[in-house]
């Protein structure tokens, strides 16, 4: 293993957020009556375009009912910006025992070199009714911190895109009470490897008003069990800047490179905006020279800039080694967190120089 004394940062990422070029304004992913966040996208054998994202009725209100109710679902489009149409659930809720009973979020697509294709994912359950617009609750319903609680990342497979999909039985990354990252997992950022073995950079916290941290996991094989690389949590910088989430992961053949969410806003500058940082091993991280990887800022190209109150869980389309296509979810609030202004989200692309 390459360790920091002959670890350089490639010249070609150095800067990533100078690879960002105008966003289609049509592009990307909406769906009528329903809240979409997240997006991850794959090109398919039928040369089309997939993205895979998570869904819930506007019945409901956005905040909390994402962490109740969400459920992944498959669109498709002709070319990688989209717009992409809605083609079918992929992940419902089932039997509440199983422990994505409940919800499903959080999609990653990848493929391993049998052409098996691996979705990654968040999934929950909980003992109590399901949220409905007569009864939907509220961040402080038992509900909503039972599911944030009962959060795990999970992995379906399928020898198609169109399925069918296989869950396995139980989470492949399990909390670990008493460590920091005690009361959850979730966020998942698969890389899989050369030899499809496979990094995996998941977020967790100690409790419920705890910061959230990244931890890493690995397995030799999508088949195989996970198994965390380090005890503690990864990329720690301070007491107030320990706190990011949304990880994307990729292997560009020399090294690993991250993008994820600055929460406060002290390392990459930005509050929410993207950090973007570099590893020969995935345990040990520095940040780019130039850190920042996005700004909520967004130039689309119809000539229009604007300031996006989320642009979250970023995920990139990789296509022979290379990232060519930024998604994050996105919406029309006035704010981070005033949810209550919000009316639509989406899922937003931008393409990459």
């Amino acid at each position: 293993m390459r360790s920091f004394d002959d670890f350089s940062i490639a010249t070609e990422m150095d800067i990533f957020s100078d690879r960002l070029l105008a966003a289609p304004v049509n592009g990307g992913f909406a769906m009528d009556g329903h809240w979409v966040w997240c997006g991850s996208a794959i090109r398919g054998d039928d040369g089309r375009y997939h993205l895979f994202a998570s869904v819930w009725s506007q019945s409901l209100p956005f905040w909390p009912c994402w962490v109740t109710n969400s459920r992944i679902v498959r669109a498709s489009a002709d070319q990688p910006q989209g717009p992409y149409v809605f083609e079918e659930t992929v992940l419902p809720a089932r039997d509440p025992s199983f422990w994505d009973g409940r919800m499903t979020h959080n999609p990653s697509i990848h493929r391993a070199s049998d052409g098996t294709y691996l979705l990654f994912y968040t999934g929950s359950t909980y003992d109590a009714p399901v949220p409905t617009a007569e009864d939907p609750g509220q961040w402080g319903d038992a509900r909503a911190a039972l599911a944030r609680a009962n959060q795990r990342v999970g992995l379906a497979t399928a020898p198609s895109i169109n399925g069918p999909w296989q869950r396995r039985d139980e989470a492949i990354i399990q909390p670990r009470p008493g460590k920091w990252d005690g009361l959850m997992s979730t966020n998942p950022a698969p890389c899989v490897l050369p030899d499809d073995s496979i990094l995996l950079v998941y977020k967790s916290t100690a409790n419920q008003t705890d910061l959230l941290r990244l931890g890493v996991s690995k397995a030799e094989h999508y088949n195989a069990d996970f198994k965390r690389l380090s005890d503690e949590s990864i990329l720690n910088f301070d007491q107030t800047n320990d706190h990011v989430e949304d990880p994307y992961v990729w292997y560009d053949g020399n090294q690993f490179q991250l993008i994820m969410k600055d929460m406060e806003g002290g390392i990459c500058g930005e509050q929410y905006g993207g950090i973007h940082a570099c590893s020969p091993d995935g345990i040990h991280w520095r940040l780019a020279d130039l850190p920042m990887a996005y700004s909520r800022t967004v130039k689309w190209d119809n000539g229009s800039t604007t300031r996006q109150a989320h642009f979250e869980r970023p995920q990139l389309l990789i296509e022979n080694g290379r990232p060519t296509y930024l998604f994050a979810a996105t919406s029309d609030a006035n704010s981070e967190t005033d949810y209550l202004t919000i009316t639509r989200t989406w899922t937003m692309v931008i393409p990459l120089a």
